[in-house]
Parts: structure tokens; sequence; C-alpha cells
């Protein structure tokens, strides 16, 4: 589904759950797209869980461009898929969040009627900076707010982000970096995606029930 923005049109994928509960819409990081580990293993499970998922692919990505567009203009875009899906989906409940830069988007933008974040390899700070901290950001959510974070994410790891984050569930992903999928040949693709989807489906029902 196409999405016009003032930075051109950005699309939304959408995998509908036959008796929806809930909405997740999920936007991407700035090294990928919506077709990321994470997203994907969401996208492919969370229907069967009564959860509609909704990913959001930035103007930028739309175009084939490589580089992200600047902050305003990703929370300029992301508004408009707000309300997008809040036409399209009306009164379900809706949980936003995002992967790595998608994740401090719906940080930033997080209002009401949303009820809570979703941030999936939340950038802490860049790599070998960690005095450049973003923690304002997932402090600043006026709501719920679920970290999935590597154990080895050199954009802070799990116990960076837990430090950081006082008050947040933060769920570790034993030996994942930013990816969150595997990166060795022992790595079981399936307990991955499991280790993101397993919590993120228990944060979004719990939020979905109150």
């Amino acid at each position: 589904m196409q999405v016009d923005t003032p930075a051109g049109p950005g699309r939304l994928v959408v995998d509908a759950a036959a008796d929806p509960i809930a909405l997740l819409l999920l936007g991407h990081g700035a090294g990928g797209g919506v077709e990321a580990f994470d997203l994907a293993a969401l996208a492919a499970a969370l229907p069967a869980e009564g959860i509609s998922v909704a990913r959001f692919e930035q103007p930028w990505r739309t175009a084939g461009r490589r580089v992200a567009g600047p902050p305003k203009s990703l929370d300029a875009a992301w508004q408009i898929a707000l309300e997008v899906v809040g036409e399209r989906f009306g009164p379900l409940p809706l949980v936003v969040g995002g992967r790595s830069a998608g994740a401090r988007v719906a940080c930033r933008c997080f209002t009401p009627p949303a009820l809570g974040v979703v941030a999936l390899a939340f950038p802490l700070h860049p790599p070998g900076r960690p005095e450049k901290s973003r923690s304002d950001e997932l402090g600043a959510v006026a709501g719920p707010v679920l970290v999935i974070q590597g154990e080895r994410d050199t954009f802070g790891t799990y116990a960076e982000v837990r430090a950081a984050a006082p008050g947040r569930q933060v769920v570790e992903v034993p030996g994942a970096t930013h990816g969150l999928g595997p990166t060795r040949r022992s790595d079981d693709p399936a307990l991955r995606a499991q280790q993101v989807v397993a919590p993120v489906a228990a944060f979004v029902r719990d939020l979905a029930r109150h």
C-alpha cells in the first residue's frame, strides 16, 4: 500500500491476522528495509497469534536511495503512516515500534492512541561512542516500552541498554549482534526468530487486554 508523504511515497506491507486483537506498526532501520530478519520474523509469526503487522517502508528506501533521510523527514513520514493505519484499522489497539533507527522514530513520535513501543536493536549509541547516548529517547516515551537487544550489539549491548533504561522492559537475545539474526553456522534461525517473536507477542497481547 502506497503512503504519500512530503518526502515522496512510502509503502506499507501488511500481514493481517484473521481475527486481530491488535496491530503492530513497525519501521525499519537506516541500513536495511522491511525485509530485515527481526521485522520479517514478526510479520511471519504474529498474525497466527492474532496480531496484525504493518511494516512501513520509509520514502528514501522506496525510492531506492542508500542513505536515510534526516530525522525530521523520517518522523514526518511516520506520522502520516500512523494516520493511514488509523484510517484503515480503526479502533484496533495499536502498538508501534521498529528496529534500530526505526525504533528511534517510534520513540520520538509516540503519542496516544498508541499503547506502547517495541524497540528492536535500539541504537543506544554509535559504535565505540558510548558517551553519545540516546537513552533520553527511550526515557521520553509516555508509555510502556519493550526493548529487544542483542547481547553483543555494538550500538549498545543488552547490559548497556538495561543500565541506561531503568523502568523499561529489556530482553536479551543471547549471542546476537545488531541485526538480531543468526551470524554463525551454529546459530539456529528458528530459535533466534522465536527469541524475538515470543516477548513481542506477549507484550502486545498484554497491552491489548488493558
